[in-house]
């Protein structure tokens, strides 16, 4: 320890660890850290990666050997199928075409398909392409390529034509097969008849899999569009590989796909597998191929562990070594704290009354002795004036309220409060008052410390002005687009006798009619930012009640509904029309599914629906489907039609969505005539606003006994009618009929 002539003024002012020095350590021991998990983690990533392409290495020459050994056993089934084609008993049947013939040569396939384990099947059909019998009743029924029959095919003889693989379900599972076809033909080359025999690909791939270096290495194959027929994983462990049969990596995993389609071979290092490819060619014939991916994989995790060994190796030397040099730094600076001790004290001096904190020291009887900077500016005071100054005056405190103060210190030897400064400017200090004692253990001190809080003061008033907005009698919450509460006031709880409604679901908490219409009610909001209308409400506190409802929707900067604000009132009951417990939706909401519209149409009183009438509305112009591309431009399209039809759309009709480019409004208690003129109205409004650009109606009439699916069929016919006209764009079906 160092010795000093004078005492301390404050415990801060001995040996201590300063705030910078601790800071350089844990900045240095930060760095070293980091440097070796850097350092570790490339050795590491290093060590896996050649680990990977040794593996890929060798899964290449396995996959390898797979192909060739499928081309192999593709070329034999086209050898055996050539020979069931010259079988003796074919030949029999074909010669005397008989039932004994027939249940001989049956046999014969049964005993050849239950000995050959990737046979499916065999199938025979007559010089027409009929089928005549079959092995098994799973194949056969399919018709055969008119490419392949007759005098227009460009194969025969003891040719054997391979089909690409194809699904058939077998035993409630998708199984991938490929069929070989044969002719039959007379001396004189006329057809005698086709031979069809199905192979499967997966039990072939089953046969083949021991030759792997291991029997759960996953094998996929896929073709040359990139839909899976064998290897589909079952219990999702790579991430965007089909977990189905016929399942297409091209849409599911874009990345892999674009480079095995730019080559025959290769390696792809995914986020979470590491791929190896090799595309086959089972079979070449007249002007086609048979081209096939074989594509394996690991899974990096898997790799990770075969290192671990190494990994842990490499991660106790790297413990080992951070240890250390940890240790030389925390020597080295304990060395430098001990020589340079009186400049640390000091640094610490000066650094009590050169930060951004306002400080004052003063006696124990409240005579300030000296102040810093800050303390000066936040109490607006120069520090010569600030030095031999009362506390008193400082705190701006009377008599006995530091009398209180003083005794507060010495009891507590702590004590807090807040001091305005100018109350027309609303500026606010939070002061800390604490005894320090001198390092002589003789002398005793206080240490004021000054904080700004103007602006915390002005957050708490503009709170309580926020409460005080909030206490209204009307019944106010504010949700999320779910209709999650995440405010609400006191009338609200009060409403419905709960004492915390957070966390409770607005849509959920008034009755199962309102929970019902709370997704129409939400895509309202989206489209016209406000929804307005009576609540049937079910409380169990209280009798059945109306209340009127203004929903206020808030969207993000994307456009969707982030916060919703609903004010509800006590109103009188209103006329609803009740079938079977159902209501019939405001004409505001928009039916997004057809169930939705049919329930509505089923529960309009049957006077409605003899004179009602249905709009089906077509609002793609001419050409605007020509590029997948312009999908959104009709999607934008169709939203602004609602919405100009939505603005005027009469209280008792019903819009709906129908197709992509397609609504449908139904018009209750509407004759064809009504709908007409409201049709052509509609369709000049739009023109108005620049939208009725190739936009066509067709009207259709309800007739005794009718379903919503043939009034919508009706429809469709007027639809057509109408853009076939050219020179007009409303058309009607089905409106006429004697009475």
């Amino acid at each position: 320890m160092l010795s000093r002539n004078l005492p301390l003024l404050i415990n801060a002012q001995g040996i201590h660890w300063s705030q910078s020095r601790i800071l350089a350590v844990a900045s240095q021991l930060c760095m070293l850290l980091v440097t070796v998990i850097i350092l570790t983690n490339i050795i590491i990533t290093l060590g896996e990666r050649r680990l990977q392409e040794d593996w890929a290495t060798q899964r290449y020459s396995e996959l390898q050997a797979v192909g060739a050994l499928i081309s192999d056993k593709v070329t034999f089934q086209q050898f055996r199928t050539q020979m069931f084609a010259k079988s003796e008993l074919l030949k029999q049947y074909l010669a005397l075409p008989s039932a004994e013939n027939q249940q001989k040569l049956l046999s014969n396939w049964d005993t050849l398909v239950n000995n050959v384990p990737e046979l499916l099947g065999i199938a025979l059909y007559d010089p027409q392409g009929q089928h005549r019998f079959a092995s098994t009743n799973d194949f056969g029924k399919q018709s055969l390529p008119s490419a392949l029959l007759g005098t227009a095919r460009n194969m025969g003889g003891n040719e054997i034509y391979t089909s690409p693989l194809e699904f058939t379900p077998i035993n409630g599972q998708l199984e991938p097969y490929m069929y070989q076809f044969a002719w039959l033909e007379n001396p004189d080359q006329s057809v005698r008849g086709y031979l069809v025999t199905y192979n499967s690909m997966a039990r072939m791939l089953r046969s083949i899999k021991p030759a792997y270096s291991s029997e759960q290495a996953p094998l996929m194959m896929l073709d040359t569009q990139g839909l899976l027929y064998a290897g589909a994983q079952t219990n999702g462990n790579v991430s965007r590989l089909p977990e189905t049969m016929g399942g297409s990596l091209k849409q599911s995993y874009p990345a892999l796909w674009r480079k095995m389609s730019m080559s025959n071979f290769g390696q792809f290092h995914g986020d979470v597998a590491t791929f190896v490819y090799l595309k086959v060619e089972l079979t070449t014939q007249y002007e086609t191929r048979r081209e096939y991916f074989l594509v394996s994989y690991i899974k990096n995790d898997e790799i990770a562990a075969k290192f671990s060994q190494w990994r842990n190796i490499l991660m106790g030397g790297a413990t080992v070594l951070t240890l250390l040099t940890a240790l030389v730094i925390l020597l080295t600076h304990l060395y430098r704290l001990v020589q340079r001790s009186r400049e640390f004290s000091i640094y610490m001096t000066n650094r009590l009354f050169d930060s951004d904190e306002g400080c004052i020291i003063a006696s124990d009887t409240g005579r300030i002795v000296i102040a810093n900077k800050t303390a000066s500016k936040l109490l607006s005071q120069p520090i010569d004036e600030l030095a031999d100054r009362s506390l008193q005056r400082v705190l701006k405190m009377d008599d006995d309220e530091y009398a209180l103060f003083l005794s507060q210190m010495q009891t507590d030897k702590e004590w807090r409060g807040e001091l305005q400064l100018d109350a027309n400017l609303n500026n606010w200090l939070a002061i800390h008052t604490r005894i320090e004692i001198g390092a002589d253990d003789k002398r005793r001190y206080m240490l004021v410390t000054f904080e700004d809080i103007t602006e915390l003061k002005q957050i708490q008033q503009q709170a309580v002005l926020c409460r005080l907005l909030n206490d209204v009698p009307m019944a106010s919450v504010l949700t999320d687009a779910k209709g999650l509460v995440l405010k609400a006031n006191d009338a609200f709880n009060q409403l419905l006798k709960i004492e915390d409604s957070t966390a409770l679901n607005v849509s959920a908490l008034l009755s199962d009619e309102f929970n019902q219409q709370w997704p129409q009610i939400a895509q309202q909001l989206q489209i016209q930012g406000c929804w307005r209308g009576q609540v049937y409400v079910v409380l169990g506190h209280m009798p059945d009640q109306y209340l009127q409802a203004t929903i206020k929707g808030h969207l993000d900067a994307a456009g969707e509904l982030e916060y919703i604000h609903c004010s509800f009132e006590l109103s009188e009951q209103r006329t609803l029309v009740r079938d079977n417990g159902s209501l019939v939706p405001k004409r505001s909401t928009i039916f997004n599914h057809k169930d939705d519209l049919e329930r509505y149409f089923n529960n309009l009183s049957q006077k409605c629906k003899d004179f009602s009438s249905l709009l089906m509305i077509d609002i793609s112009a001419e050409g605007m489907l020509s590029h997948m591309s312009d999908l959104g431009q009709l999607e934008s399209r169709q939203k602004e039609v609602e919405i100009h039809l939505l603005r005027d759309l009469p209280h008792r009709y019903q819009m709906s969505h129908w197709q992509l480019g397609k609504l449908i409004i139904v018009l209750p208690d509407t004759n064809s005539d009504q709908a007409h003129y409201f049709a052509l109205e509609s369709l000049n409004k739009l023109n108005d606003n620049g939208l009725g650009d190739g936009i066509c109606i067709g009207i259709a009439s309800y007739q005794a006994e009718q379903t919503l699916e043939q009034l919508i069929a009706n429809a469709g016919v007027a639809l057509k009618r109408a853009k076939q006209t050219g020179d007009q764009n409303i058309c009607q079906a089905y409106t006429r009929f004697d009475s």
